[in-house]
């Protein structure tokens, strides 16, 4: 359980790391808790933040000014004076970020961070994006008749592609989900009657272990993204947005646990 909670405090840690700025004041994150086995309460400057945070709970979008703030994870119920850690970061403006603890293809616990594309969706479409965080092998994502939507999705600790997005019609679809190249009559997981709709980002990310059962879906919401189709400038020539020294400081963010692992972090494509 220990090691399990390292993790979960890094994650923290994670959300409040600088990203690139923008017009807005403090930042919007969503934290997604992939980890099985592990429930947990969450305190900010002292408040409890997130009660309750359970394997497969979502929490925010949750809008975070710009600031200092001081962070404790406790057994859940047991109050802040029985915090197993704590720490302390800052927030700066701009944030619009997922934080995902996740299992490996092994299922070795681990974090991993994804900027969100919020530019806009056209009218009658719906933006899907499927991420690979859970203790399973490369797979494929499929309707139901057969037909590819993603091919060769990788867990995240593997690597690109760990990650499938495209905008596709508003619409109710039925999903498969089978190991690579092995075809819809090999699917090991369905998710029939999945909407996506209009001028909302809809983010699936495959969690927990297909050994033990506990292999599913949660899903985070990013809507009001309908209207006239546009790009949003990055400055990024790897048109991430992301440039490469966010993920130094998140990594020296880390590093200054000393009871918590580095973690290596990787950026959505």
């Amino acid at each position: 359980m220990r090691k399990a909670m390292l993790f979960l405090t890094a994650m923290m840690l994670m959300l409040f790391i600088a990203l690139p700025a923008s017009a807005a004041d403090g930042g919007k994150v969503t934290v997604i808790h992939g980890i099985p086995g592990l429930t947990v309460d969450v305190f900010v400057n002292g408040e409890l933040a997130i009660p309750g945070f359970a394997p497969g709970d979502v929490a925010g979008p949750l809008d975070l000014p710009a600031g200092n703030y001081d962070l404790a994870i406790a057994p859940e119920g047991a109050g802040i004076d029985a915090a197993v850690l704590t720490g302390s970061a800052a927030v700066t403006d701009g944030l619009n970020a997922s934080i995902v603890a996740y299992l490996s293809e092994a299922g070795d616990p681990g974090i991993a961070i994804f900027v969100n594309d919020t530019s806009t969706i056209a009218a009658g479409q719906s933006r899907l994006i499927v991420r690979h965080t859970a203790a399973a092998p490369t797979v494929d994502i499929l309707l139901a008749d057969g037909t590819p939507l993603f091919e060769g999705v990788t867990n995240f600790a593997n690597g690109a592609p760990f990650e499938g997005k495209a905008d596709v019609p508003a619409g109710t679809y039925d999903v498969r989900i089978a190991p690579a190249g092995a075809g819809v009559e090999a699917a090991v997981f369905s998710a029939d009657g999945v909407q996506l709709p209009e001028g909302t980002a809809r983010i699936v990310y495959a969690t927990g272990s297909l050994a033990d059962g506990s292999f599913g879906l949660v899903i985070q919401d990013i809507a009001g993204l309908g209207g006239t189709p546009g790009g949003v400038p990055t400055g990024d020539p790897s048109g991430s947005g992301v440039p490469m020294w966010v993920f130094l400081a998140s990594a020296l963010a880390l590093l200054t646990l000393a009871s918590v692992p580095a973690v290596a972090v990787r950026r959505s494509r």
